[in-house]
Order: structure tokens, then C-alpha cells, then sequence
């Protein structure tokens, strides 16, 4: 790839032609606030936090947006650039619940601490279940803002809980409209937009219905790129380690992590490596995995029918068992259901079985599972 050579803050960076100065900064671990931008959506420039002096250009320029060319100097720290961004960011933050945000006892607040700063607030950062993982907590933590010189104006608004997997808390919404963007361009649904004008926008489905009343297929890619606690799931778990995997639903073939606590898996989300998906998954993927390995009644032993009752059998006397049974039939008088639950190479090598072994092609893969 054609590289180019631009200067930020002093500090000659090679880049790939293409990228953005965001992008560029980054390459170069340069750091430069955003909440609005994401790796794999299209630049935006709504949050306006990138905000950065580029010579021989006019205005304040949004590192997002703006692409990087050969021999530009960028600044990304003045007191013309911090002033803007200081107020974009108190702006966004009167509208925001967590007024511990600015506090600069959060990291020794409790949940429900009562605070002699803002004794009636109850709702805190650490009762947030984005707390810790917040980007809105790292622009603040960055910008060192400890009080707002604008009023605090925040709404309460009903939370959408209609969908069975994550809920849609519009009070912690802060319109970066990463949600939107990545329904549209990432799966091409469009279930949600933003929707009406000045202070009343906000993340909404066509005709303001709650989530499970549109076209949403629940594939959580919004909530993923969230970077606030606007969209979270039902259940929020803080996996003791992750175990890499592939999807066993159907044959695409994306790679995932699972998370798991107590020999348990407690959360799921896609490797942005895997070839086949690049971090993305589908509603089955996300959300139907964890359920039926956790779930109680999940066999672990095959069970041999004997006297009348299932008893828990080894792989061997099972399979012998079976194999028994099957040649006392022939050809198609046989059926075999394979299970969509199974891995891909397991359901591969059953139909090989039946195909070619029992001779028929009765066989099923029960993805209607």
C-alpha cells in the first residue's frame, strides 16, 4: 500500500494513503477524543470531539472526517481546540444522568453512596453497566472536566425493554448514532434512525414502536458499538477468561469468544480477526448459544433405552447399540436427523454416513431448532 508522511503535534507519522487524520493518530498511538467513530462504520464527525488545527486550513476540522495527505501538520492540543471540545463535552453531559461522571471521588463511590456534592443522586457511574468500559468516562477522565458551567437538563424517558436480549435506555443515550449506523450499514436492516429534531431526537424505530415491534432481527450489533450504557444486554457478566470457538449454527463459519465464569459460558462476542465475520454475528450467534449449553437439562451422556428405561450409557455401548439397530434396515426404510447445534464438521461427516454408508438420503439438519 502507497504510505505517506504527515506531522502531528511535532511528531513525523507514516500513514497508509487513505486513512483519516483520526485514523493516522491512532496508527501512531496519538491520542485524540472521539465518541462518534467506529472502526468499521463510515466516518461520521457528529460528537465534533476530534476536533483538530491543521495548517494552511481554515476552522477547527474533525480528525474523523478529514482525510491525511502528504506533508500536513496537525495539531491535536491548543487552547482554541480545548475550549470547543470542553464545551461540546460539558454540553453532552448536562443532558447525561451520571453526574458522578465529573466527579473526582468516582473511584471511591459505592453503588448508592449517598454524596455530600449531589446528595439526591442515586443514579452513579457505578451503578451504570457500562461503568468501567464507558468511552463517555474516558473523554471526561481525558478532558479533566471536575464540574459543568452549564445547567444539568436531563429527562426521563421510559426504557425499552421489549426485546428479549438488550435493553434500549435512551436517559444514558448520547445521539454518537453508532446504533443507527451500524444497523444500516453493517446488516442492512435499518430498524432504527434518528428520528424528530432539536432536543427532542433521539434513537427511534419507524413510527416510535418499541424495539420487538420493528423490523430489529436482534443481532445486538448495535449494542456492541454502544459506547455508552444506552444499549446493554438483559445480563451484564464479567468473564474469568474467554475461549475462542466457531459458531456452530450454520456454515458460515464465524469465529467467536466465549466467555466463561465458574465453567459456565456467561457472555459471547465475535473475533474481529475471523475471517468469515470480522467480529460480527447473528442473533443465534450472540445470544442462542449460551442458553442451551448452561441449560440443566442438557445431556452429557448418551442414554441407552433398557428395560423400558433411559439409562446413562458410554460413547461405545451407545454406539454399538445403535449400529445394531441400523442393520436391520436398509437403504431408505432409515432416517437420521443431524442437529444444527453441532458442529459443522460433525454434521459434514453424518451426512458423508448416510449418504454413502446407508445408502439413502433421508437426512435432516434440524435448523428449525
Amino acid at each position: 500500500m502507497e504510505k505517506i508522511n504527515l506531522t502531528i503535534n511535532g511528531q513525523e507519522i507514516e500513514a497508509t494513503k487513505g486513512m483519516t487524520v483520526l485514523e493516522a493518530a491512532q496508527s501512531a498511538d496519538v491520542y485524540i477524543p472521539t465518541l462518534c467513530h467506529y472502526p468499521d462504520l463510515e466516518p461520521y464527525g457528529g460528537c465534533r470531539l476530534c476536533i483538530v488545527e491543521i495548517e494552511n486550513m481554515r476552522g477547527l476540522l474533525t480528525a474523523c472526517t478529514t482525510p491525511a495527505t502528504e506533508g500536513m501538520h496537525v495539531t491535536t492540543e491548543s487552547p482554541a481546540i480545548n475550549e470547543v471540545r470542553r464545551m461540546t463535552l460539558e454540553l453532552m453531559l448536562s443532558t447525561h444522568p451520571c453526574d458522578c461522571l465529573e466527579c473526582h471521588r468516582r473511584e471511591r463511590c459505592g453503588p448508592y453512596d449517598v454524596c455530600l456534592r449531589h446528595v439526591a443522586v442515586t443514579d452513579r457511574c457505578v451503578v451504570c453497566p457500562s461503568n468501567g468500559t464507558c468511552e463517555l468516562q474516558k473523554v471526561v477522565d481525558y478532558m479533566v472536566v471536575r464540574e459543568l458551567r452549564v445547567s444539568k437538563d436531563t429527562k426521563s424517558v421510559p426504557v425499552d425493554i421489549s426485546n428479549p436480549f438488550f435493553d434500549i435506555d435512551r436517559n444514558r443515550c448520547i445521539l454518537c448514532a453508532r446504533c443507527v449506523r451500524a444497523c444500516q450499514e453493517i446488516t442492512g436492516v435499518g430498524a432504527i434512525d434518528m428520528a424528530y429534531r432539536g432536543y427532542a431526537m433521539k434513537v427511534a424505530t419507524f413510527g416510535d414502536t418499541p424495539l420487538m415491534d420493528s423490523i430489529c432481527r436482534s443481532c445486538g450489533e448495535c449494542m456492541v458499538r454502544c459506547p455508552v450504557g444506552a444499549l446493554t444486554p438483559k445480563e451484564t457478566f464479567h468473564p474469568e477468561r474467554e475461549v475462542k470457538t466457531i459458531c456452530p449454527y450454520c456454515g458460515v463459519g464465524c469465529q467467536m469468544y466465549l466467555g466463561v465464569k465458574n465453567e459456565q459460558v456467561v457472555c459471547i462476542r465475535g473475533d474481529e480477526e475471523g475471517p468469515a465475520n470480522h467480529g460480527r454475528l447473528c442473533v443465534k450467534g450472540r445470544f442462542g448459544i449460551a442458553e442451551f449449553v448452561n441449560h440443566p437439562e442438557r445431556l452429557t451422556t448418551p442414554l441407552v433405552r433398557k428395560n423400558g428405561q433411559l439409562e446413562e450409557a458410554s460413547w461405545e455401548e451407545a454406539l454399538a447399540a445403535v449400529a445394531g439397530k441400523l442393520g436391520n434396515y436398509k437403504g431408505d426404510e432409515v432416517a437420521v436427523i443431524s442437529s444444527a447445534k453441532s458442529t459443522n464438521e460433525d454434521n459434514y461427516v453424518m451426512q458423508k454416513f448416510v449418504r454413502a454408508v446407508l445408502g439413502t438420503n433421508n437426512i435432516d439438519h434440524c435448523a428449525r431448532l
